[in-house]
């Protein structure tokens, strides 16, 4: 335990044991390390990176205030903090000798994350980019909606699913995972993914979703090739992807959209998500 309060660990049943019921306290703003770490517990220490993961807790009075978790080669990500909570990490993890390339948190949070960085390592952080967290209301499929129809991605979409996941990352800048292929088979063996395909039977845009934990489901990734933008795949894909995740008994379904993308935000918007809060990436 740290004098700030901070207990880190790199084994993720440990870190669930004590922080569990506080990250399952508050479903959605903690749906990324829920899902995270439950990958990881039954998926094993690899399936995010190719280094060991670490957790981290912040206790209070016998109470877990806050959480973060990093699987190398991402970024830090984080759980609501205050500024002198953020302060205070970002000084321990660095008298412990992390190095960090970013760190992904409400927008609050990252920001004095960030700075608390800056000033204690001097390494300038940059912005890489705002999301903002939606959460389902009312299922309303667009009108017009486009011709076709959606189906659940088989081992025959396997090499499509690598090369579109590959392409998602590239899109968003984000950090690429050590095997799409590992990626592809395992969303297919838990039938994760939506293929929107057209009349003919061509495959035009992909929707996945993760597993339930905490009574939430989390909707990603949402992927159409660039020639094919524009033409409501993504829409019908994402209400299709919806509806399973509700089919599922899910009470909560979300997703995340780049600020940068009005296009998007705006079209969750129009098929029922609501804005829940706004989230933030640095690169240092």
């Amino acid at each position: 335990m740290s004098p700030d309060g901070w207990h880190l660990t790199e084994d993720v049943d440990d870190f669930l044991a004590r922080a569990g019921d506080f990250l399952r306290s508050r479903p959605v703003l903690h749906t990324i390390p829920l899902t995270v770490t439950r990958a990881l517990s039954t998926r094993g220490a690899q399936v995010f990176g190719d280094g060991d993961p670490v957790f981290g807790l912040l206790e209070r009075a016998g109470k877990v205030r806050a959480t973060f978790f990093r699987t190398p080669p991402c970024r830090l990500n984080l759980t609501p903090l205050t500024p002198e909570e953020a302060a205070g990490l970002a000084t321990h993890l660095a008298d412990l000798g992390h190095s960090l390339p970013g760190v992904n948190a409400d927008h609050d949070t990252a920001g004095s994350f960030a700075e608390a960085w800056q000033r204690r390592t001097g390494v300038s952080p940059a912005l890489h980019g705002r999301e903002r967290l939606y959460r389902l209301g009312t299922l309303t499929p667009p009108e017009p909606f486009p011709e076709g129809r959606g189906r659940v991605a088989g081992e025959e979409d396997r090499e499509r699913l690598m090369l579109w996941h590959d392409a998602f990352v590239t899109d968003i800048g984000g950090t690429p995972v050590a095997d799409n292929g590992s990626w592809a088979d395992a969303r297919i063996a838990d039938e994760r993914v939506t293929l929107w395909e057209t009349p003919d039977g061509t495959p035009v845009s992909m929707a996945g979703r993760t597993p339930m934990v905490a009574g939430q489901i989390r909707v990603s990734p949402v992927y159409t090739p660039a020639h094919l933008r524009g033409l409501g795949y993504a829409g019908a894909a994402t209400v299709e992807v919806s509806r399973a995740a509700l089919a599922e008994s899910a009470a909560v379904v979300l997703l995340f959209a780049d600020l940068a993308n009005p296009t998007s935000n705006g079209l969750y918007q129009r098929i029922g998500y609501r804005p829940v809060a706004d989230f933030a990436v640095y690169d240092f």
